[in-house]
């Protein structure tokens, strides 16, 4: 998601969302903190590009993310097929607004050799089996 939005944009901004807004995400208990996700974003970004064409914003609230997309420069969302449905919510909050729609780019799942979706809350379980088995 973050090369595509790169190959097509001069700069990007990266909702990364805080560890409050997590907390009821299923196997939360596992996830990083906030700051070990943001500095794990900005070496992943670092290692094909430069990091001034990124800005990373704390994500608490979706009134955060209506306040960022009101911003008149926006002109876009990159979203998996998950969260299509809140960047639609998104630009019709611009819309009326007085605002242009956002153009939304939607990334496919991928899925792995079974079939399934890949997703951080399979990782995570797989995870909590592997620890507790060991």
């Amino acid at each position: 998601m973050l090369r595509t939005a790169l190959s097509i944009s001069k700069k990007i901004e990266i909702g990364l969302t805080s560890d409050d807004l997590l907390k009821n995400k299923e196997f939360s208990e596992r996830l990083e903190a906030y700051d070990t996700r943001k500095k794990s974003v900005e070496a992943f970004i670092s290692s094909f590009t430069d990091m001034n064409r990124v800005n990373i914003v704390k994500i608490k609230t979706w009134e955060d993310m209506v306040g960022y997309v009101l911003q008149p420069e926006y002109e876009g969302l990159i979203v998996s097929q998950e969260t299509y449905d809140n960047a639609v919510k998104l630009s019709e909050t611009r819309e009326k607004k007085n605002l242009a729609p956002l153009i939304i780019i939607v990334i496919p799942l991928i899925k792995d050799d079974s079939g399934e979706k890949i997703s951080s809350t399979e990782r995570r379980k797989k995870l909590g089996r592997k620890n507790f088995l060991d």
